[in-house]
């Protein structure tokens, strides 16, 4: 199973925010959506960084109620891990487990195509167990 599947479920569609945008602009953002993380692009939607609810926080505790009314540039993590729509969902898993994140933006021939979250893949793989637990319950049905 590959993280293609679950963008054909989830659909492609990425909330992104520009670097100038200030933090208090992103967290109404995140709100309104019920996201916990916002890919910061620049116009034409090249990955510049992403900014989680945890970045907020580490913000907000660094620079005080200030800190909202900074840019987003200054509290993104730059450095973004991104997947493809081929990467194995037991690769995602393992590259977010050890980068200690719960985003990944997918990429496709250098474009931004979706965003997958941990819980997507969790999501995905309970789905995948409780699929094959009821095929297992009809096939000793019938036997």
């Amino acid at each position: 199973m590959t993280v293609a599947r679950i963008l054909r479920h989830k659909g492609g569609d990425v909330i992104t925010a520009q670097p100038h945008r200030t933090l208090q602009d992103v967290v109404t953002l995140l709100a309104e959506k019920g996201i916990g993380a916002i890919v910061v692009a620049d116009a034409s939607r090249a990955v510049l960084g992403i900014l989680s609810e945890r970045d907020i926080v580490r913000a907000i505790a660094r620079g005080g109620p200030g800190a909202l009314s900074e840019a987003v540039s200054k509290y993104m993590t730059p450095k973004v891990v991104s997947v493809r729509e081929d990467t194995p969902l037991n690769e995602v898993m393992e590259i977010m487990t050890n980068g200690r994140f719960r985003h990944a933006p997918v990429m496709s021939n250098g474009q931004l195509i979706g965003l997958i979250s941990i819980g997507d893949v969790v999501k995905h793989h309970i789905d995948a167990i409780e699929s094959e637990h009821k095929a297992l319950r009809e096939y000793i049905a019938t036997a």
